[in-house]
């Protein structure tokens, strides 16, 4: 099974630099993960990630591992569970997973969470042609997306 090793990136070119790269590298189609989270909690506890996606030909999200929770299940905006054939990721389509969004829930937690941690995942992705790639992130713990943060800090900071 092909992997790609994607790590989390603060700005949008970089991982999509990256991305093209890699994929050129591998003569797939482009798999862009942008600014992966997750949120801090307690041991035992459950939690959730975000990140963007996108895919240059289509795919599907099929599955996501993490030796950090017992499971981790990608949730609706209302926190049920995706159909059986996992979630889809048009071509040419970012898809934000977001809080109040589609996540990733990830629960029980094998240890605490806390900011500024790493949490490492595969995420299991099937192509148009049927293909399974499996691509390895790592998300930050933080309160907030890198996104968040940035525009926070701009508007405090102006120059």
């Amino acid at each position: 099974m092909p992997r790609m090793i994607v790590r989390a990136c603060r700005w949008r070119k970089p991982c999509a630099a990256l991305a093209f790269a890699l994929a050129a590298a591998h003569a797939h189609a482009v798999f862009v993960v942008t600014e992966p989270w997750v949120r801090p909690a307690a041991a035992s506890a459950a939690t959730e990630a975000f990140m963007e996606l996108a895919s240059s030909e289509g795919a599907t999200l099929v599955e996501v591992r993490t030796p950090a929770a017992g499971r981790a299940a990608i949730v609706d905006a209302r926190g049920q569970p995706l159909a059986k054939d996992g979630m889809p990721l048009p071509a040419g389509t970012r898809v934000l997973l977001a809080p109040g969004a589609m996540r990733i829930l990830l629960k029980p937690l094998a240890r605490p969470l806390r900011p500024g941690d790493r949490v490492p995942m595969t995420l299991v992705i099937r192509g148009p042609d049927g293909a399974v790639q499996e691509i390895d992130i790592d998300a930050e713990v933080r309160q907030r997306s890198p996104t968040d943060d940035h525009r926070g800090h701009a508007h405090a900071h102006p120059h």
